[in-house]
């Protein structure tokens, strides 16, 4: 078996160092242009040096998407970019659209390529294709099944393989859509979708001028929202198919889902390696952060066919606060992000052995340091009474 690599979504420099401290080997994210997340921060070019070294110095790796599909426009300075991304060690840069991984070649020939998953690669044949290319690792189309995974890995043993394990899934084939253009004018293609497929859509009848909700569920019908990916049982199938990559989705996510997503897929691949059973909790860990309903997508063949979603994201806590200091004399300072109060039991979730350990809340001193029973301000930073020696980037949440 190969390595196994934790690759975590970092739609920020602060989702970035949330993402390695819970656990993950690398993160992928994008410069101010040519990234499919156009609304996501991003990094702009001081940035992108300052976190590719960040990351350096705790061994971790980072990978940036250039994975726009690209217009004439798009080359103007693009050389440039791609050199300076070589210049500053950026481990790989992930690409889809032939030109740019051509022109990646000839500027930037040290550069290393993976090919993202908008290039739906589903067969054999194209594996060999992109690899005679100098591709060093396929992001594989979210559309292939284990077995299909398995025939590849066989047929080109020295090609890496990445694949998606959990988030948000497009109804659309790898990706690639045009509702979002054609309804909103904002290109999916480009970095700028505005998931349209998640809009809630009517029958019209023709002659009568009639609008008819089909009636699925109580609040609507969701004819192209797809269920959210979730994979986490079943990572050793997926490492001994020949995945040695396991890629989470959402940039665009929050911190909170971020940390809760990384770590819960963090202790399951360690699991894997270790060669221990899968932890049941850690399912139900996935639970907490919000989520549309769960699906294996295409994974398993038959086993899972129910993709489409009809209702909106749900989540069974909240996010309560960043721990933001270390605990320091019985307390933790904090940084408010949703309402608590005296009274409540909040739940700990960290890389560390505090993790989903519990405590009830009985002294909040405020940042004037007055005793305070209801902490309303968001982002306020408060001291809380703690049992556990809790770090700096751990998190607080609350049952729903």
């Amino acid at each position: 078996m190969d390595k196994l690599e934790l690759l975590s979504p970092a739609g920020s420099s602060d989702k970035l160092k949330t993402a390695f401290y819970f656990g993950a080997d690398a993160c992928y994210f994008a410069g101010k242009k040519y990234g499919l997340r156009a609304f996501s921060d991003n990094f702009d070019e001081d940035e992108l040096d300052t976190y590719v070294k960040y990351a350096h110095s705790l061994g971790k790796k980072t990978y940036i998407t250039v994975n726009i599909l690209a217009h004439n426009q798009d080359f103007e300075g693009l050389s440039e970019y791609l050199q300076y991304l070589y210049k500053i060690g950026a481990d790989a840069i992930i690409a889809s659209d032939v030109g740019i991984i051509n022109l990646a070649r000839k500027v930037a020939p040290n550069l290393e390529i993976h090919l993202s998953t908008q290039a739906n690669c589903t067969n054999v044949e194209s594996v060999k294709f992109w690899k005679d290319l100098g591709i060093k690792r396929i992001v594989l189309a979210r559309e292939l099944s284990l077995k299909e995974i398995a025939e590849i890995k066989d047929a080109v043993p020295d090609i890496d393989l990445e694949a998606f394990v959990h988030g948000a899934m497009c109804i659309s084939y790898s990706g690639r859509c045009l509702l979002s253009n054609y309804l909103c004018k904002r290109d999916s293609n480009r970095g700028q979708c505005a998931q349209a497929c998640r809009f809630e859509y009517f029958l019209r009848e023709k002659t009568r001028d009639d609008e008819m909700t089909i009636q699925q569920d109580e609040r609507g019908t969701y004819i192209l929202n797809s269920k959210d990916m979730k994979m986490i049982e079943h990572l050793k199938e997926m490492a001994d198919a020949g995945v040695s990559s396991f890629k989470i989705e959402g940039r665009m996510k929050t911190s909170y889902y971020v940390a809760n997503v990384t770590n819960a897929y963090r202790r399951a691949l360690d699991a894997v390696e270790a060669g221990k059973p899968f932890d049941p909790t850690l399912s139900e860990e996935l639970e907490k952060s919000s989520h549309r309903r769960y699906t294996t997508g295409f994974y398993l063949d038959e086993k899972d066919r129910e993709y489409i979603e009809t209702s909106l994201p749900i989540s069974t806590y909240d996010f309560i606060a960043n721990v933001v200091e270390d605990y320091d004399n019985g307390f933790i300072t904090v940084e408010q992000r949703n309402r608590f109060r005296l009274g409540d039991e909040l739940e700990v979730l960290s890389p560390n052995d505090n993790f989903n350990k519990t405590f009830v809340v009985d002294k909040i001193i405020d940042d004037k340091g007055n005793e305070i029973d209801d902490a309303l301000r968001v982002q306020q930073i408060l001291k809380i009474a703690c049992p556990y020696e809790l770090k700096k980037g751990d998190i607080l949440r609350k049952k729903s």
